[in-house]
């Protein structure tokens, strides 16, 4: 891996950040931008080639990626973490929170049991550019069919956390008091009445504590179902957190709660995923570059970090279509060029 420049760990480090929360694939672009670009980058950056330090290098980016995830939802994860603890010493599971962390827990299981199986062997035998190029269309395909195909349980569902929203940060008329909710009054106070960053901060707080509370009643067959198909995710080119959209929008899941069940499941899997890859890269293959790792863990991170902030709003009111088109799109254009022209 002493070839790895700067600039090739910046990109790589960048789209890893950027692409693993969008829905649009970031093993496949990481497989394909070195092939279309060439030369060096091609040789450097071939994620299918047995024994590849550069396999260990992206998924490595993986724990700067999980740590951004980690700071955007760390109230969540306080939350939750507490519900896990809380069900274990008093040995039942009736609260909000309590439900949610078993959730997460049992949705995991399925995809952790077949990553530490099959993780690297499907990355090498369908980490090429051409077959990541096929994944990214079928990928686009899953996004598109998830948005045309939504039963009528999911489109409900949006129009039901709309009106939640609405109702948690509308005015409250002189006179009249809020009545309590699943966000809790104080919060809808301190979102009225704070401003600035600090206000958009606290919408954000009183919206994730609705959506917790509307996941926490899916059930648990539900969630395993959404967790399981995180395994897709190991073919290059199909978005871990796009299917798992799709999977939740599918199962009745408002898109906005879908998004956000997947953020939340995708944490300890790619964090899991990361720190497995840290001690090659702090072994023999990653001498000479660790100056480049961090480079790219950085860039990995803040890209992460927009993203979610980005995403999190972004669906609770528009569609995954736009980037269903991209993946048709820069998928063809891709084994066009790789498979015809070059």
């Amino acid at each position: 891996m002493t070839h790895l420049t700067y600039l090739e760990a910046a990109v790589v480090g960048l789209i890893q950040g950027v692409s693993e929360l969008f829905p649009v694939s970031s093993l496949g672009h990481n497989v394909l931008l070195p092939a279309l670009i060439g030369g060096s980058w091609a040789s450097d950056l071939n994620v299918a080639k047995a024994q590849s330090p550069y396999l260990a290098f992206i998924v490595g980016m993986h724990v700067a990626t999980a740590i951004a995830l980690l700071i955007y939802f760390w109230r969540d994860w306080i939350r939750i973490i507490g519900g896990f603890f809380s069900s274990i010493r008093h040995r039942r599971v009736e609260t909000r929170d309590q439900r949610l962390a078993w959730m997460i827990i049992l949705a995991t299981i399925p995809v952790g049991l077949v990553g530490v199986v099959a993780d690297k062997p499907f990355r090498e035998i369908f980490g090429k550019p051409i077959v990541a190029g096929v994944f990214l269309i079928i990928n686009g395909v899953i996004l598109y069919c998830g948005e045309r195909f939504r039963p009528p349980s999911s489109v409900r569902a949006d129009q039901e956390a709309a009106a939640q929203r609405q109702q948690a940060l509308a005015p409250v008329p002189a006179g009249m008091r809020r009545q309590p909710g699943p966000a809790g009054p104080g919060m809808a106070r301190q979102a009225r009445h704070a401003s600035g960053q600090q206000a958009a901060r606290q919408e954000e707080l009183v919206l994730a504590v609705q959506a917790d509370e509307r996941l926490s009643r899916m059930g648990y067959l539900r969630a395993v179902i959404i967790g399981t198909s995180q395994i897709l995710a190991l073919l290059a080119g199909i978005s871990r957190d796009g299917v798992t959209m799709v999977t939740g929008m599918s199962r009745g899941l408002s898109r906005g709660d879908a998004a956000r069940f997947a953020f939340l499941l995708a944490t300890p899997v790619i964090l899991a995923a990361g720190v497995l890859e840290l001690p090659k890269l702090m072994g023999p293959e990653g001498h000479g570059i660790h100056g480049q790792i961090l480079l790219g863990s950085i860039l990995s991170g803040l890209g992460a970090y927009v993203s979610v902030r980005f995403l999190m709003r972004y669906l609770q009111t528009r569609t995954l279509t736009p980037f269903a088109v991209y993946c048709l799109v820069f998928g063809l254009f891709s084994v066009i060029y790789l498979g015809v022209i070059k």
